[in-house]
């Protein structure tokens, strides 16, 4: 029985690991709760928002159902905006990256430092809608480390005895660590915000333009997939209360292309010291080797209590993943700041 049992938990995790594999092929780690992680997507949203700076962390904790070490991704960014001229700003801020993925503690630790410009386009006392086209730029380093002791290889099974020896010599040269690399990413997005409670925004980004080295191996040209990423959403009124914020985002690494799509409902009371609610639903759609899936779906929570707002989501495997995990994906929270502006400051932005 506990042979069985041994043998039922390791295919288990292998088909995980094995399908995450199919899944992410070499994709940049990305969050459920995108909207949140913004500058993490596209640095043209650096400094959209309606106050004087905002701070954002979130963290995500993925396959923790069958497998010991799961996979832990954490992410965090700050921006502040300043004025320039008469409706223009500039926006500066900085974010942080770290994944950590599976037995091996492969582990990829970046930073950016993000610069935008804000032009606006049309908005004011007299005109109907704000708008602006923001571009957006960031550089900063990276590194991948791997841990070669949480891992075996094929010299390192026992024929004789039928198990894995790993005081045998692996006969692989893999350093623990690639070479610092630069990274650079630019964006751009339009967005227009016709009143509290209606808006719209598109834009797009591409990631990794200079194709940084990434590999383990001395003398390896290994490099990383550059990346782009499409995005649009906004907020529809149904009444004064309640709305939708509907939202897409489109990324494509090498031969990985994965969106997330759904809507948040959001419902306030309008209170002086305002309260609301977002409630959501969304699915993620991913190439794999047998075509088009659907390997998640995501519900959503959130709750905002003035310039706070906190994030809860859970992704329900589905399809392929739904049975080695029994549908339990991965878990979601994040928190965004945002400290309100002075009358000079405050620009309208979409809520996101």
């Amino acid at each position: 029985m506990k042979f069985f049992y041994a043998m039922n938990k390791w295919w288990l995790v292998s088909a995980a690991c094995l399908l995450f594999a199919l899944d992410g092929q070499a994709q940049d780690p990305h969050f459920a709760q995108f909207y949140t992680a913004n500058m993490q997507f596209n640095p043209a949203m650096t400094g959209v928002h309606s106050g004087r700076f905002r701070v954002a962390v979130n963290y995500r904790d993925q396959w923790g159902a069958v497998i010991d070490n799961p996979f832990r991704t954490i992410g965090a960014a700050f921006d502040v905006r300043h004025r320039i001229g008469r409706g223009d700003f500039i926006a500066y801020g900085v974010n942080v990256l770290r994944d950590e993925a599976g037995e091996s503690f492969y582990t990829r630790n970046s930073g950016n430092l993000n610069l935008s410009y804000m032009k606006q386009l049309g908005g004011g006392r007299y005109r109907r809608a704000d708008q602006y086209l923001v571009a957006g730029a960031s550089a900063g380093v990276g590194q991948h480390r791997i841990d070669v002791n949480g891992v075996w290889f094929s010299s390192q099974y026992d024929n004789a005895n039928a198990q894995v020896n790993t005081d045998l010599p692996s006969n692989e040269n893999i350093n623990s660590m690639s070479d610092l690399y630069v990274d650079v990413n630019a964006g751009l997005l339009y967005y227009a915000v016709f009143d509290d409670n209606a808006s719209f925004y598109f834009g797009g980004a591409l990631h990794h333009v200079n194709s940084p080295q990434i590999s383990f191996f001395n003398n390896s040209d290994q490099t990383l997939y550059s990346k782009w990423v499409a995005q649009t959403g906004g907020e529809i009124p149904l009444n004064r209360d309640l709305s939708l914020l509907p939202g897409v985002i489109v990324m494509g690494q090498g031969p990985s292309l994965t969106s997330i799509f759904g809507t948040n409902f959001r419902y306030t009371n309008r209170d002086w010291r305002e309260v609301a609610v977002r409630i959501g639903v969304w699915g993620e759609l991913s190439n794999r080797f047998d075509g088009i899936s659907i390997p998640s779906i995501i519900a959503t929570s959130i709750l905002e209590m003035g310039p706070l707002n906190i994030g809860l989501s859970y992704d329900v495997n589905a399809g392929l993943v739904a049975q080695p995990s029994n549908n339990r994906g991965a878990f979601e929270i994040s928190l965004v700041y945002v400290q309100p502006a002075t009358r000079k400051l405050r620009v309208r932005c979409p809520k996101l």
